[in-house]
């Protein structure tokens, strides 16, 4: 009973430790076939969440890889340098392929520092000011002629009040000096007949 018992708790404990490795490999090849298809995104997220469950420094190659591949330089040389350090079992030929990538992400570190700053987007204009209202033309009050109608001023001369009001002063100033003209005839008039100024009977 006892050795039945010792068999079955190991078995008990390589049950999980089986369906864990069986998940881990379908999280790596998730992982494999997001990095294939060129979803480096998603294959850095699923490796880096292997490399945190188990550790393993061959996660930090893939994560490497994964920002070599996303154009993070700075992301891509920490993981690498930190993947040489956990493994140091690896052949020579296998170290010379990582440094070949550290020093392919040096130069594009350096490129990208070289590139100039995209420059900032030009601002938007100032909102334009409102045009000044300009007042309206003074008007001073009409003029008014001595009949109290308004002053035509686009009319002909002798189609206004003052123009008559002239013509009548002229022609009454005609008449009564043509009435004095005539009674001045050098001598005076009265009832009594002609006078004899010399003193003589007519």
């Amino acid at each position: 009973m006892r050795a039945l018992a010792i068999v079955i708790f190991s078995v008990a404990l390589a049950f999980p430790a089986a369906a864990r490795a069986a998940g881990d490999s379908g999280d790596e090849l998730k992982a494999r076939t997001a990095f294939a298809a060129g979803d480096y995104k998603e294959a850095l997220d699923i490796y880096a969440r292997l490399y945190a469950e188990t550790m393993h420094p061959t996660y930090l190659r893939n994560i490497a890889r994964c920002h070599q591949n996303l154009g993070n330089p700075d992301k891509a040389i920490s993981s690498f340098k930190e993947y040489l350090r956990k493994a140091p079992d690896l052949t020579p030929a296998q170290r010379k392929e990582i440094e070949g990538y550290i020093a392919e992400m040096e130069q594009l570190k350096q490129s990208q520092s070289r590139q100039p700053a995209s420059p900032p987007p030009p601002a938007s204009p100032p909102p334009a000011a409102p045009a000044p209202e300009t007042s309206p033309a003074l008007v001073g009050p009409p003029t008014v002629t001595a009949s109290g109608t308004h002053e035509d001023e686009g009319g002909p001369f002798y189609t206004r009040v003052w123009f008559w009001g002239v013509v009548a002063g002229v022609v009454a100033a005609g008449v009564v000096t043509a009435f004095l003209l005539t009674r001045g005839d050098g001598r005076p008039h009265g009832t009594l007949g002609d006078i004899n100024v010399t003193g003589q009977t007519q």
